[in-house]
């Protein structure tokens, strides 16, 4: 504890990313440390090498944490960690080390739900209070409002995930991992708009359709650019219709975007011209903060530990943990 506040301490590991952050109750980040995997080029996450990366650099980054916080593993009040959902192989190491960490110095370990840390460290970070959430990343995309007494899902994807396509796309291009940012590139020089199946059922969407249509324009040869282009403005504008449709459902007026697809500069164009439409207040979550880290972690951690939800399940982790199981608040 410092100057009276509780400070936590957050464990992040649920695919290619170890992170630590620190966080002192009064909202002041002390420390926010990452090493990332990167997969041979053309290829995914392999889990076990995820899981070997994190072995080998877990000790530095702890370290660095503690360094840049000014403080000693004793003087941290709570241990955090990613549950889930993620890769089991990633995910079993970090609970592991989490556990280590807690018994050796005695303290509270809090299990945190991945996708509750994004919207959190987002609502945090922006200062919104009751939004319709945006959740995009590589491994989950979901219209989200909290309700009752938790986030509950309004729509999500039949199939793959928005980043994962991105991603699969970027490899088919022969581009480093993540081939998000690779895509944002390639499209902002595109100008031809090839037709892609626009497939939105109710307020879910679906990406293997594009998917498909764009491996065959790779095949026929068309400029990786105009690709690039086209898949951006088809994926984009079904996700802002099923946003649009979320807000006028629930009624509320802020939009939160969050996950590491939120950082794409055309998707927040877009999101923020039909907030404005909307009369809704847009925000999104900072780019430095909108992949995976241990701040966001340490963040929700310390809210869950506040609200006594330090122990939602007895078991280490919850590789497919859905969002709309946890029980919340705002």
């Amino acid at each position: 504890m410092r100057d009276g506040n509780l400070i936590c301490l957050g464990i992040e590991g649920t695919a290619h990313t170890f992170g630590i952050g620190i966080v002192s109750e009064d909202g002041n980040i002390l420390a926010d440390e990452r090493e990332t995997y990167k997969p041979p080029e053309g290829k995914g996450i392999v889990p076990y090498e995820a899981k070997k990366h994190h072995e080998n650099v877990a000790a530095i980054v702890l370290e660095k944490a503690l360094k840049d916080a000014g403080i000693s593993t004793e003087e941290i009040d709570i241990i955090s960690y990613s549950a889930g959902p993620g890769l089991p192989p990633p995910l079993l190491f970090t609970a592991n080390f989490a556990t280590k960490i807690a018994r050796q110095f005695s303290k509270p370990l809090v299990k945190v739900h991945h996708g509750i840390a994004h919207i959190e460290i987002g609502r945090f970070l922006t200062g919104c209070k009751d939004p319709v959430v945006v959740y995009l990343s590589g491994g989950h995309n979901a219209i989200l409002a909290f309700v009752n007494d938790s986030y509950k899902i309004f729509g999500e994807t039949q199939d793959i995930t928005v980043g994962n396509l991105f991603d699969r796309v970027a490899r088919k291009f022969g581009l480093p991992m993540p081939g998000g940012p690779k895509i944002e590139e390639l499209a902002a020089k595109g100008r031809n708009y090839f037709s892609l199946p626009y497939t939105v059922k109710g307020m879910d969407v679906s990406f293997t359709g594009i998917q498909t249509a764009v491996f065959r324009l790779i095949q026929k040869g068309i400029r990786k650019e105009d690709i690039a282009f086209s898949l951006q403005e088809t994926c984009f504008a079904m996700l802002t219709e099923v946003a649009e449709r979320a807000l006028a459902h629930t009624e509320k007026n802020e939009l939160l975007l969050v996950g590491g697809v939120a950082s794409n500069k055309r998707l927040q164009e877009m999101m923020s011209k039909m907030c404005e439409e909307r009369g809704a207040k847009f925000y999104v979550v900072p780019q430095s903060y909108s992949s995976d880290n241990g701040v966001m972690i340490a963040y929700t951690g310390l809210l869950a530990y506040k609200k006594g939800l330090a122990n939602p399940f007895e078991d280490l982790v919850r590789p497919r943990w859905r969002i709309d199981e946890v029980k919340w608040f705002i």
